[in-house]
């Protein structure tokens, strides 16, 4: 068992009382641990009243801090005393009885203990952490005899997006097994010490992590990478066949270009092969060691369906972030058992994380979603079926940033029930952070309700809470305990946070909801990762496909039918009659930011998003609406009412698979709870779906030279120029507006822009909780904004046509855009009034 290499300070006489019982079994090496969770613990006892303040969101209030807890020997005591509790309800009990008398014993010595007195105290500490171990180790979950998992250091750059560019890999580490990992001898072996390539560009070459040297390299979150000159590749994702048989992992060479490639062309990703992560297969025994994946792009994160297909990250749907740097998305695709088909399950624009096998069959995933929003407002949980139809949030997607996580990742299934166990990371950092447990029966009330804090003691990273990285890659034995990684020395007392936790040794450990743990493995050299039981586990079902066979000669399409609009989360204004939807196409951004798309919605640090309008369809009278939309794009949808003004809109983006047919309940109905019965059959159902209509030039693709300046110089121009001094430009003069934020930029555009968007657009959905998150039905687009009033009472006995009415409504409803491509050369061809694609759709 290899040691903590890290030290906090007692007094040596206090150390020295440990020698009588510290060679006894399932204890051996673990004075330093000890040491270090005495510590720990009595930090948390000077914070107990924060602590305290989560008890309401603490699904065991062991794993708090109580006002009897004195130090912690009294902490370790009550928490040993429930973990007892606990295993005696199940086939352990026959193991526990002379455990549980010793802690009894200790329980007595403790009452009459003096707790001034230090020495006394440590060593009653240190005999209930015995204890506890070997009580710990009982538990009828730990039935398995051998430990799968990496080694991994973490990536040189913290965030969200780049920890999983290959380009900031850290080389160093590799598969390994851990034999006998609760016994007095576990053995570790490294699965591929004798292994090949089998196939590919690396076939006949070892897969290595090298010599774990401290390397001096450095990514610049611009997609480049300098420094040393390095050996050896990193590893990254473990997921074990249902069989128990074999596993599949990524990894990366860490050789090559050291530059980003920056281009549009959509075919091929931004990096070197060898800058990579690529997705390989092996045997336990090391035998068979195929290559799945490879290109361009970084593929990673691979998760074994129950149909035998690969659930996987990768960058082949193209684009970046828009909130800044050099950041290519990578998003949710599958591929056959061999690496072939490989299918886009996912058309959304912005980077998602961490699929997983649902015990119901579907997919759940963490994905970053923040259209008009706040761009660390939304990174939750979803779930999608496993061909890629009908994606959901499982909570939280419009949730206020505050008082709740700011991501929540690396889900896995607690089997058995419908939760998951997640860690509650940062935006900023990396995958590790507070472990917590998500109920997805649970209703969603836009904050944690279906939340449940495992780990109280470390609060939720980059939030007012403070919290650090200290936890990562949980997998649930149940849902009171969970095999995860863990180090202490990333705690708020320690320098390594201030570092940006660069000298992390994450080990792996036994947690339990009590708030006890238990170091089951640590290299001192460098940290593991994703540790999974290595014994076959049971297959969830394999799921009927909702996608019908399509003529291959035609575009691809979606049949969607929506049963009420009117079933919304937050009521439509008095009388509200909708008429029709409003389709919109999100468009990836395919270069990095380099101007604003129009006025930045306040508060979002973020490009507003390239966005245009597919067409409409008509909403029935009892609410209902039934068409075909396209498929293999992302979407969005605004409900219209009969003057054809947008009533909502969507902050969210969804996609259709080829074929599939879907039904809404309504525009953001419960997610918890079955669809009302029907009294009657839809009027939409009864007739064959609507087919888009087209909207004006200027909607698709989206221009503003195209949509409104043209009104303009019809209607008002004339009038402006004979009244400089009072009315505001309205000509197509070029004007720099100057950025005021971040992600704001100084950015050209028509005079008349800079004129009517701030001052009379709508771009701003509000400031309070339930605005900047959803949006409040009436108060949106040209409903929300000054100029359509003005315009529709009668400026100065103006009367547009219905359809430059129509114009200046759309562009109104489209948070007042001007451009609809990210491109720079596009965005020249735009001002000069010419109709420009986008390179990436």
């Amino acid at each position: 068992m290899n040691r903590i290499h890290f030290h906090f300070i007692l007094p040596t006489i206090i150390c020295s009382v440990l020698q009588p019982f510290l060679v006894l079994p399932a204890t051996a090496g673990m004075e330093e641990e000890w040491r270090i969770q005495y510590t720990v613990l009595q930090s948390d006892i000077t914070n107990r009243v924060c602590i305290a303040g989560r008890r309401n969101e603490t699904l065991r209030q062991d794993a708090l801090i109580h006002e009897s807890d004195r130090d912690p020997a009294d902490v370790v005591l009550r928490r040993t005393a429930a973990l007892l509790t606990d295993l005696k309800q199940t086939s352990a009990l026959k193991h526990l009885a002379d455990l549980g008398k010793e802690l009894a014993a200790l329980q007595s010595a403790g009452k009459s203990m003096d707790v001034k007195d230090s020495e006394a105290r440590y060593k009653l500490y240190t005999d209930v952490c015995r204890i506890r171990r070997q009580i710990a180790f009982k538990n009828p979950l730990l039935n398995f005899p051998d430990l799968l998992f990496v080694k991994h250091h973490r990536a040189i750059y913290n965030h969200m997006c780049d920890q999983y560019y290959g380009m900031a890999a850290r080389p160093g580490g590799g598969l390994y097994i851990l034999s006998d990992p609760f016994g007095s001898e576990p053995k570790l072996k490294d699965v591929l010490a004798g292994s090949v390539v089998r196939n590919g560009r690396l076939k006949g070459q070892k897969l290595s992590g090298g010599s774990n040297k401290p390397y001096k390299i450095h990514f610049d979150g611009l997609g480049n990478i300098s420094g040393d000159e390095t050996e050896g590749g990193s590893f990254l994702s473990p997921d074990l066949s249902f069989d128990g048989k074999s596993v599949l992992f990524a990894y990366v060479e860490c050789t090559g270009n050291r530059k980003h490639d920056h281009h549009t062309d959509p075919s091929r990703g931004h990096w070197a092969e060898g800058r990579c992560y690529h997705i390989f297969r092996v045997n336990i025994d090391g035998s068979n060691l195929e290559q799945l994946t490879d290109g361009t792009w970084n593929e990673f994160d691979p998760c074994l369906m129950p149909s035998g297909r690969i659930v996987f990250m990768s960058e082949r749907r193209g684009g970046y972030l828009r909130c800044g740097r050099v950041c290519p998305t990578f998003t949710l695709y599958d591929m056959a058992s061999d690496g072939s088909d490989v299918r886009c399950l996912s058309f959304h624009e912005t980077n998602e994380w961490h699929p997983t096998v649902a015990n119901d069959g579907k997919i759940a995933w963490t994905r970053w979603d923040y259209i008009d929003r706040h761009f660390s407002a939304a990174h939750m949980p979803w779930t999608t079926t496993a061909d890629g139809c009908d994606p959901r949030p499982i909570h939280g997607n419009y949730a206020w940033r505050g008082g709740r996580p700011d991501m929540e990742m690396s889900l896995k299934a607690v089997p058995g029930v419908s939760k998951f166990v997640a860690t509650a990371a940062p935006h900023h950092g990396q995958a590790y952070g507070s472990l917590i447990l998500i109920n997805a029966q649970v209703r969603d009330d836009d904050s944690g309700a279906p939340l449940k804090r495992l780990t109280p003691e470390v609060g939720y990273t980059e939030t007012s809470e403070g919290g650090t990285e200290t936890y990562g890659t949980p997998w649930p034995l149940s849902e009171d305990y969970h095999l995860c990684v863990y180090d202490a020395k990333t705690r708020p007392e320690n320098e390594s946070r201030k570092k940006g936790y660069i000298d992390a040794n994450y080990g792996i450990y036994l947690v339990d909801s009590f708030g006890n743990k238990e170091l089951i493995y640590r290299d001192p050299e460098i940290s593991c990762l994703r540790p999974i039981p290595l014994i076959p586990r049971r297959k969830p079902p394999v799921l009927a496909s909702n996608i019908k066979s399509t003529d291959k000669q035609q575009l691809p399409e979606a049949t969607v039918s929506v049963i009420n609009v009117y079933e919304s989360f937050k009521p439509f204004p008095a009388g509200t009659k909708i008429k029709a939807l409003r389709v919109w196409q999100i468009i990836p951004q395919s270069v990095p930011a380099v101007r604003n798309m129009g006025v930045q919605v306040p508060g979002t640090g973020s490009l507003n998003i390239g966005r245009y309008v597919l067409g409409t369809v008509p909403v029935e009278e009892d609410g209902s609406a039934h068409f075909v939309v396209p498929a293999k794009l992302q979407v969005f949808f605004q409900v219209l009412d009969e003057k054809g003004l947008a009533v909502q809109s969507m902050r969210s983006g969804t996609h259709f698979q080829p074929g599939e047919e879907l039904a809404c309940q309504g525009c953001h109905e419960p997610k918890n709870r079955a669809p009302a019965p029907l009294k009657r059959e839809p009027m939409a159902m009864k007739r064959p779906p609507s087919r888009l209509q087209p909207d004006v030039d200027g909607t698709n693709p989206f221009s503003y030279p195209r949509l409104i300046q043209p009104v303009l110089n019809r209607y008002c121009l004339e009038c402006h120029k004979k009244n400089p001094e009072k009315a505001p430009k309205l000509d197509s003069d070029q004007v720099v507006m100057k950025g005021k934020a971040y992600m704001d930029f100084n950015t050209t555009y028509y005079a008349s822009y800079v004129s009517l968007a701030p001052k009379y657009g709508f771009y701003d959905y509000g400031k309070s909780e339930g605005k900047t998150h959803r949006t409040s039905p009436g108060e949106f687009g040209a409903l929300g904004s000054k100029l359509y009033p003005m315009l529709a009472k009668g400026h100065h006995d103006l009367k547009l046509s219905s359809d430059d009415m129509h114009r200046i409504t759309v562009w109104l409803d489209s948070c007042s855009l001007f451009y609809g491509v990210y491109e720079k050369e596009g965005g020249e061809a735009q001002l000069r009034g010419e109709i420009v694609k986008p390179t990436l759709e």
